[in-house]
């Protein structure tokens, strides 16, 4: 079964950064895209940032030359290095893994990122 492990959330202050992890594991197969996404209270489910397995990158708008999705194949790794954090950003951020093999995406359990002063 596909497990999705996060890891590097926090507290931090307006404009400091933080590291995003996540692993997959459980599968013999590799995740074609991997992703980001963040819910805030009352709010729905949006994506991030996502990186295919070519490294081909998308981001949401507010966060394009803020955040940097990027991934280690290798280790079916995906990291979100978040720079210039802003107050808004405050969510829980889920990680996804899609697998074409397995015809479906699997979600990790979230971390919560608060940006307070």
């Amino acid at each position: 079964q596909v497990q999705l492990v996060e890891s590097g959330g926090g507290l931090v202050q307006p404009g400091g950064s933080l590291r995003l992890s996540c692993a997959a594991s459980g599968t013999i197969f590799s995740p074609n895209a991997m992703g980001w996404y963040r819910q805030a209270p009352g709010k729905q489910r949006e994506l991030v940032a996502a990186i295919t397995s070519g490294g081909s990158t998308t981001y949401e708008g507010s966060v394009r030359g803020r955040f940097t999705i990027s991934r280690d194949n290798a280790q079916n790794t995906v990291f979100l290095q978040m720079n210039s954090l802003r107050p808004e950003d405050t969510a829980v951020y889920y990680c996804n893994a899609e697998y074409l093999e397995l015809k479906g995406d699997y979600w990790g359990q979230g971390t919560q990122v608060t940006v307070s002063s």
